[in-house]
């Protein structure tokens, strides 16, 4: 008897350690490829994952620490075979915007603060699968997500370029700090402002000319040689400072430091989740398209939640997936988790004999990996362009994000994203969609008059169709839809409403529904329904909506239902069509 539990106990724990299952069925073929993915990313994400930590204002070795918990983890508990967790560009900046509005100045408390937050949004991931609740990521749209991400990536570029030529503005906000530090360009250190200029060129060259190279790593190597060679700390160039060797000890972060800051841990983390969620869900289906297996969308939130809490422990930063890192995982041969897990220990071995290699690396070097890393991470011209084209309201929405985060700034900007997202929301909510219908010539079939305007109207009778559900954020809707018909119509004797589109009502729609009955009554009206769902009709008979409107006016289509109208007020129906009997 113990032998079957046993199995249902192993089957149980592979559900949320998928690592358990890849592991029994690995095929040695696959070892090659998924550690020189491993090893690949790692050369990518080390770098890229210094100016990561650089932009939440912690010490570039924490940006390590995350990079390799994260994978690690992930590794064991995602369910994706190519995805790479790390930090990330908008991750970091929603961290670094954090520490800004604490105020917090010394490194020990920033580091801490950050870890916190990291730990806080790998518990609300978790809470977020237990409740059932991964559809809360769904209030931060995309156009809302494209306009943050704008604004953010100025935002960072901003407080970056100050580095670049060796001075110190001022101001609050991204339009403050631009102004000040065009204010400061008098006092220029130009050999800073040499070192800088060229990183942009090598990085951002690097990649237009040869995309295959890794442009983060080739910058931070020639960077190193450079401030060795050309002595550019004795030259006034700012360097990084000391980057300890060793791995990071497992700790608590300050909890009086996070109860203190209780409302930006909050917010923080709520964006920290909606921000990492959308971008890991999308990147894991996209994957698991394009190998044909499946993933599971609750373990990953599971999977992030597990990374980012381990994160936080070992004094790291937020941590989600990278498309440009995961796409590399992928091309590399990546076949299974061990690719990310490879990843993790090959940073880990990074920590261990390279990590003081990075204290000489210029801070107008970094700067130029930081800004390069944003622009071409977080600013999405083509897709601000598509907005544009597409649907300008959205391209709006975009621009309404992009202002209040430089304004207000980054964690402001997603808060001021989930507003627009939910306003956007209600307001679509709150206005459904009610078409009026013609009858197409020659035929039974009504359709929009709005895209067919040569359509046959019928003679005091209006139709119309609603779509979506008939609740308490659209009943009044459908209720000043009619009572406008029946003011706006002269000879009207009766209105046709095409049910198809409603699939769900709830018991203040069904009250409204009531009301439009003894509306229609009241004004000598006939009202008839067509097309009513199974789920609909149940309900509005059990609160005695349907005996009120009387059987006779339920009709299976709206031709039916017209033609009966017509037999009603006298007229026959239109020649060249036989009236088929009612279903």
């Amino acid at each position: 008897m113990s032998a079957p539990r046993d199995r249902h106990r192993g089957r149980g724990v592979a559900r949320f350690v998928p690592a358990l299952a890849w592991i029994r069925g690995y095929d040695r073929r696959w070892l090659a490829g998924d550690l020189i993915a491993g090893v690949t990313v790692a050369a990518l994400i080390v770098p890229k994952n210094l100016g990561y930590a650089g932009i939440a204002g912690i010490p570039l070795q924490n940006g390590l620490y995350a990079a390799a918990a994260g994978a690690i983890l992930y590794g064991i508990f995602g369910t994706s075979r190519q995805i790479s967790m790390g930090p990330s560009s908008a991750l970091a900046a929603v961290a670094g915007s954090a520490v800004l509005a604490t105020g917090l100045s010394d490194q020990a408390d920033i580091a801490s603060f950050v870890a916190g937050i990291t730990l806080a949004s790998g518990v609300l991931f978790i809470l977020l699968f237990v409740l059932r609740m991964g559809w809360i990521a769904q209030f931060l749209s995309r156009a809302v997500v494209t306009g943050f991400l704008f604004g953010a990536a100025v935002d960072v570029v901003i407080s970056e370029l100050p580095k670049l030529t060796g001075t110190d503005p001022g101001g609050s906000n991204a339009i403050q700090e631009l102004w000040s530090w065009i204010g400061t360009l008098d006092e220029t250190h130009w050999t800073t402002l040499v070192v800088g200029l060229v990183s942009l060129v090598v990085v951002f060259g690097v990649g237009r000319i040869a995309p295959r190279l890794p442009g983060a790593l080739v910058l931070v190597v020639g960077g190193l040689l450079a401030s060795w060679l050309l002595d550019l700390g004795d030259r006034g160039v700012a360097l990084v400072g000391d980057v300890p060797r060793g791995l990071p000890s497992f700790a608590v972060p300050d909890l009086g430091l996070m109860w203190d800051n209780a409302a930006t841990v909050g917010i923080a983390a709520v964006a920290l989740v909606l921000i990492g969620f959308s971008q890991t869900a999308g990147d894991a289906r996209m994957f698991a398209a394009k190998h044909r297996y499946q993933v599971d969308i609750d373990q990953e939130s599971i999977a992030q939640g597990v990374a980012n809490a381990g994160a936080g422990l070992f004094q790291g930063m937020p941590v989600s997936t990278s498309l440009s890192a995961s796409s590399l995982n992928d091309h590399s041969g990546a076949r299974t988790g061990l690719a990310s897990i490879t990843s993790g220990l090959t940073v880990v071995l990074t920590l261990l004999f390279l990590a003081p290699l990075f204290s000489g690396l210029p801070k107008p070097v970094l700067a130029a990996l930081i800004i390069e890393a944003v622009v071409m991470g977080m600013i999405n011209i083509p897709e601000m362009r598509r907005l544009a084209r597409v649907q300008p309201f959205d391209f709006w929405i975009a621009i309404a994000a992009i202002a209040g985060t430089l304004a207000f700034g980054v964690l402001a900007g997603v808060m001021i994203g989930i507003g627009l997202s939910i306003i956007w929301l209600i307001g679509v909510a709150t206005h459904p969609n009610i078409a009026t219908l013609a009858r197409q010539p020659g035929t039974q079939a009504f359709r929009d008059v709005s895209e067919h305007p040569s359509d046959e109207r019928v003679p005091g009778v209006v139709v119309i169709r609603m779509d979506g559900g008939l609740f308490f954020a659209t009943s009044d809707a459908l209720e000043d839809r009619i009572r406008e018909i029946i003011h706006s119509t002269p000879d009207l004797t009766g209105i046709v409403l095409d049910c198809g589109g409603i699939n769900f009502i709830d018991s203040q729609g069904c009250a409204k529904m009531n009301d439009v009955v003894e509306l229609a009554r009241d004004s000598d009206v006939t009202l008839r329904l067509a097309r009513l769902k199974q789920a609909v009709s149940t309900t509005l008979a059990r609160d005695g909506v349907l005996q009120r409107i009387g059987a006779d006016n339920i009709h299976g289509n709206v031709d039916r239902a017209v033609r009966a109208q017509l037999e009603h007020q006298g007229p026959p129906p239109a020649p060249g069509a036989d009236r088929p009997a009612d279903g």
